[in-house]
């Protein structure tokens, strides 16, 4: 056995076979049944063609047949390439000939944009369809190639070095695949409150140990967050929830339904809506199993995670510090927030801030770097070797990972983060982060989200603009600046504003700064 997700949950599947490792829905499998489902689907992948190192691509909405590829690529050594739902043609036909995937997963929801696409990446030649008929030539349906497949392993001998991509980004730009080795995804990955494993078979004895769980990760597992809360999960012998697509009060309900323990959700976008639904119906809902309340990916602001622990006052809320590079980092200290300053502990002494001359930043110092990483990290990005040697530089003869979070070290080593350097915006020479903004602007009662941007002024440079969604019409922009200026220094108050009936966000809640930039600019304009 190696440090390797397919071995690890086939593992799992020998010593738990009768426990169930996955609930979607009316769709409830045991360890033993997941594990036969996907030996099928790997067998026909591999039967049709699909070799070692080759990428799979899974452009679905959360459901058995997600996680299912994924273990059976997996399985063979092959490559799951992650397909965000809401691309358009052109962005899917980048993500496609960029990855070189050579078959594709696809729920027939989207069968006009991959017929249209698919045909000019011509790598691509394996179509499987879920849910229905396909358009796309070639393609067969789910269900028939499981069909006649054998339910038993019998598959090459794999490694802690096995390639694993996630595909990250897009708010900014074109999305990039984020290379993984085995080894380091797991351990990067790795629950901090869980012991650190000698030997793969320690995995196993935990996952044997541990007692029945629920676990649930809310966003959809096209994002890198609730693929590893996944198999993390199932390393503690839990059973995995899932929800088809977002909606707070299916959320709630499922929550109930199974009895979940601990939930995983992606910032502000997720736990407004939740908070909203609970608020309107708490009394509808018997959240009694509910221990843990997770936000990893995006940071929950003050405001709304006052409101949530309100509403769920038995309940750990907690925010966790990582990006799909980096993996999970670090947790937030209590009473730290967006607009508060946020500070985090390290989970691992191998995270540090690092000056503009990747020297570290001595604690105290005041000194503004950006966090970084070594040990467990991402290989770098495929097909990207420019960006690779930027954000993984070697200084020493050590390897760092540069996260483009600014930051500095406090006198007691905890890590005070400004946010994300390539999101700062410079007015004046002064450098703003969205994030704080963003934060103060959803503490006015008025506003349901924001979006904060840097436009061009032809006298500072840039200038602060918001994009805002309100509760309801009504809230004057003088309100919002005069509610700005209380908490703000004058040059980080939004000089433009935008209101839009709704806020767009990736699947998983980040924002699309892409959009909002482009929002505010034509606002501005008008």
């Amino acid at each position: 056995m190696e440090f390797n997700l397919a071995d690890l949950f086939e593992g799992v599947a020998d010593v738990l076979p009768e426990r169930v490792a996955l609930v979607v829905g009316d769709d409830r499998l045991t360890f033993a049944e997941l594990d036969a489902h996907a030996n099928r689907l790997a067998h026909h992948l591999a039967d049709t063609g699909v070799k070692p190192g080759q990428h799979v691509g899974i452009q679905l909405y959360n459901g058995v047949e997600y996680i299912a590829t994924v273990i059976a690529a997996l399985k063979i050594r092959a490559v799951p390439i992650n397909v965000n739902y809401r691309y358009v043609e052109s962005e899917l036909l980048y993500l496609y000939q960029d990855s070189d995937m050579v078959a594709l997963v696809y729920d027939v929801e989207f069968d006009d944009r991959v017929a249209a696409t698919a045909p000019k990446a011509p790598a691509l030649q394996q179509f499987i369809a879920v849910g229905g008929p396909s358009t796309v030539p070639g393609a067969i349906g789910y269900q028939d190639a499981l069909t006649g497949r054998p339910a038993t392993r019998g598959f090459p001998e794999r490694s802690g070095d096995d390639t694993y991509i996630i595909y990250t980004g897009g708010t900014t730009g074109m999305p990039k695949g984020v290379m993984w080795g085995m080894k380091d995804l797991f351990f990067a990955f790795a629950n901090p409150a869980m012991p650190t494993p000698s030997e793969p078979e320690d995995v196993i004895a935990f996952a044997t140990a541990s007692g029945p769980m629920v676990m649930m990760p809310v966003a959809p597992l096209m994002h890198g967050a609730a693929q590893m809360g996944t198999f993390i999960a199932w390393w503690m012998g839990a059973t995995i929830v899932y929800v088809r697509k977002f909606d707070a009060a299916g959320v709630w309900r499922t929550i109930e339904r199974e009895k979940v323990n601990s939930l995983t959700i992606t910032g502000d976008a997720m736990a407004m809506p939740m908070a909203d639904e609970l608020a309107r119906a708490r009394d509808s809902y018997d959240l009694s199993s509910l221990f843990a309340y997770v936000s990893t990916g995006a940071i929950l602001t003050g405001t709304v995670r006052e409101r949530i622990q309100a509403l769920l006052p038995n309940v750990m809320i907690m925010d966790r510090f990582g990006s799909t590079e980096s993996g999970s980092t670090a947790e937030a200290v209590p009473g730290s927030s967006p607009e508060k300053g946020l500070r985090f502990a390290p989970d691992v002494e191998n995270i540090v801030v690092l000056d503009d001359d990747l020297r570290l930043v001595e604690p105290g110092s005041g000194v503004m770097g950006q966090v970084a990483r070594s040990g467990f990290i991402a290989r770098g990005y495929y097909n990207d070797p420019d960006k690779t040697a930027r954000t993984f530089p070697v200084v020493d003869g050590r390897r760092w990972l540069l996260t483009g979070d600014i930051a500095t070290v406090e006198p007691d080593g905890t890590i005070s983060v400004y946010g994300r350097g390539s999101q700062a915006i410079n007015t004046g020479g002064e450098k703003v982060f969205p994030e704080e903004i963003e934060a103060v602007l959803k503490g006015h009662p008025g506003v349901y989200d924001a979006v904060v941007t840097g436009i061009p002024d032809e006298r500072f440079g840039s200038r602060v603009a918001a994009v805002v969604q309100l509760y309801e019409d009504g809230t004057p922009t003088e309100e919002l600046d005069r509610h700005c200026r209380t908490h703000l220094s004058g040059y980080k108050v939004p000089r433009t504003y935008a209101f839009v009936a709704e806020m767009r966000r990736s699947p998983a809640g980040k924002a699309d700064y892409r959009w909002a930039k482009e929002i505010a600019e034509e606002s501005a304009r008008a």
